[in-house]
């Protein structure tokens, strides 16, 4: 059975090259555009990963990481994939329960697929 992969991002460019890119590698995909919905999508449906933006709309990245650390989802590996490269922000995501971090400008597909099959 396929893994599910949650992809949470608000650029839809960005979402669609993403979920392309999973699907031809055979995984499930769902997809949000804000952390609210990213995150009702995840205590009810329970993904066997999240790749999560940080700055989106309606409850950010960070927020979404904080609230997730009180569900029973909380063991979900999550893949931070975002624009905010700083360290302060890698170490925040990571302190918050994130796995790994990829910095958008700095990653290609095939860079993505490995990560996502070494959490999986």
């Amino acid at each position: 059975m396929a893994k599910t992969i949650l992809v949470i991002e608000d650029d839809k460019y960005m979402r669609e090259v993403l979920v392309e890119k999973l699907q031809h590698e055979g995984y499930e995909v769902m997809e949000a555009v804000d952390g609210q919905s990213g995150f009702n999508k995840t205590t009810n449906d329970h993904p066997d990963l999240i790749i999560l933006d940080i700055i989106l709309p309606v409850m950010n990245g960070f927020e979404y990481l904080e609230k997730l650390k009180d569900t029973d989802a909380a063991q979900i590996p999550v893949l931070i994939l975002s624009n905010l490269g700083q360290k302060e922000d890698i170490d925040r995501g990571m302190e918050l329960g994130a796995k790994d971090y990829i910095i958008k400008a700095h990653f290609t597909p095939n860079d993505l697929i490995a990560k996502v099959r070494a959490l999986l």
